[in-house]
């Protein structure tokens, strides 16, 4: 779509299709380049809401509650290949509402990709355990079973990996999903969950509703949600996390971050400066897992900036469909809040290196850009570094030791994710069994883990007691149960000589 081109209407996706209704309310889409207005979307009532998960309730109930897990693996392996199918098509979706460059919303689909390549393995994830003879002719056996229907709320960082990494786990455990994106760029997460009804989904299993705090607040409190899955700014996850608890939901609520770099004086600086560079500023610093907290051993620290600056005059700031390395920030409020927190660095002593307000972009239109922004000498007690900034804004604490490095990244109320770049195998091992922060890399700047493993963080990153994917995702979409049972006397089958067949 050309920049002079009018808005499109973006909508629900309901039981398949796309909502037929009229909406009493609407928002704007940007495209986050240009700074114009590509759609106006539809916002769903507490009413709409609260129809859509009785249409899904009634999905579940019918036709996937009890799906043979033969069926649900089938249209697991569809939807995975449809996916890699669409996904030039998903990531430029992705771009043209956020605005991260190309090859990052590819990166994103593919991280996503890998959960739902994950999920494939459905029959083995909730396989249950059986005990013969735990007393005389009586056998005990565990089984696991979905919940009905669950929300998932996203953000919109990762408007396609982050519902990738719940949708595909709460589907293949039997669910039925109602899935509310972002009401910045929603499209991406609707295309990827068009593709489920392609796969051969029911109709009905999975819904797309867009919306603002109302769609939330019902979500949060109709009685027929029984799992809510969250990412989002830490406020409005202690505000999920604690209304859907109230309401007698399961909630897993992934917060916000200020994620350290410890780099200690044996660390190849090169290898540190890169790393800086590459978690500091992709996706324009708005990830959850992005470097914003570099912690420098003071003897390297001089070096170590300058290696970082003259690493950052090498990168293009632009629009994400053109050769840049970094792209502008989602909306032009968002870009304001970022720039009022280099103002107020610079008010409180911390000194500028480089000062992204005052960069050229490789853009038309009036985009939402601020380039990269370099700190150095900052303290706790700046607002840079206590509040999460959410945006391509670095900055540099200088310690003297370990120690205290240890104690800085400790003593922050944030425990996402961290790492430390150190050639010395003892250092980093005591760090990963020091440092209180849920996800840590070795020489590993965004340690976001495999699929199969889980992704969370500690402290105010997490509210609830599950992490996202992984085994930790399977069992917050599914309870467990044990049955103790005895049959005193043995079945008999009728004749069938053919090879027996799932289904």
């Amino acid at each position: 779509m050309s920049s002079t081109s009018a808005p499109t209407r973006i909508t629900h996706l309901i039981a398949g299709a796309p909502w037929t209704g009229r909406s009493e309310r609407t928002s704007e889409v940007f495209n986050p380049a240009t700074g114009h207005v590509s759609g106006i979307l539809d916002l769903a009532s507490s009413d709409l809401v609260s129809d859509v998960v009785a249409g899904a309730q009634q999905a579940w109930q019918t036709s996937w509650r009890n799906a043979s897990l033969a069926a649900r693996s089938q249209v697991l392996f569809r939807f995975r290949e449809l996916l890699n199918r669409d996904k030039e098509r998903i990531a430029a979706l992705i771009t043209a509402e956020h605005g991260k460059v190309l090859s990052d919303a590819l990166g994103e689909v593919l991280r996503g990709l890998e959960v739902a390549e994950f999920a494939c393995g459905i029959p083995t994830l909730v396989r249950g355990s059986f005990t013969e003879n735990a007393s005389t002719q009586v056998d005990v056996y565990s089984i696991r079973q979905s919940l009905g229907v669950v929300a998932v709320i996203s953000p919109f960082n990762f408007p396609a990996m982050v519902p990738l990494w719940f949708v595909p786990i709460a589907i293949a455990c039997g669910n039925a999903v109602v899935l509310k994106p972002s009401e910045k760029d929603p499209s991406a997460t609707i295309a990827v969950a068009a593709l489920w009804t392609e796969a051969g989904l029911p109709d009905g299993v999975i819904n797309v509703v867009n919306g603002d705090k109302e769609a939330v607040d019902a979500l949060l409190t109709h009685p027929d949600v029984k799992a809510v899955s969250f990412v989002g700014s830490t406020p409005i996850a202690r505000y999920v996390y604690e209304t859907g608890t109230r309401h007698g939901k399961r909630v897993q609520a992934l917060g916000g971050a200020k994620n350290h770099m410890l780099v200690l004086p044996d660390a190849d600086l090169d290898l540190a400066a890169d790393a800086a560079i590459n978690a500091g500023f992709g996706s324009a610093g708005e990830r959850c897992m992005a470097i914003s907290a570099l912690v420098a051993v003071d003897v390297i620290a001089d070096e170590l900036v300058e290696k970082i600056k003259d690493r950052m005059g090498k990168l293009r700031t632009g629009d994400g469909t053109r050769d840049s390395d970094m792209g502008p920030l989602v909306t032009g409020a968002h870009r304001d809040k970022v720039t009022s927190y280099v103002e107020a660095g610079v008010e409180a002593g911390a000194e500028l290196v480089v000062d992204g307000r005052t960069g050229a972009y490789d853009a038309e239109g009036a985009g939402f850009f601020l380039a990269p922004t370099l700190f150095d000498k900052v303290t706790p007690g700046m607002s840079i570094y206590d509040e999460e900034i959410f945006g391509p804004v670095l900055s540099v604490l200088r310690v003297a030791t370990y120690d205290e490095g240890l104690a800085l990244i400790n003593a922050n109320p944030y425990g996402n994710g961290t790492a430390i770049f150190t050639n010395d195998g003892g250092a980093a091992r005591r760090f990963q069994n020091e440092v209180e922060v849920g996800m840590v890399g070795v020489n590993v700047p965004i340690p976001v883990p495999v699929s199969y493993y889980s992704f969370g963080g500690w402290k105010n990153s997490l509210f609830g007691d599950s992490h996202a994917h992984g085994a930790e995702g399977v069992h917050f979409f599914t309870r467990g149960k044990v049955v103790t049972s005895r049959w005193l006397d043995p079945s008999h089958g009728g004749l069938n000589l053919g090879f027996p067949q799932n289904s």
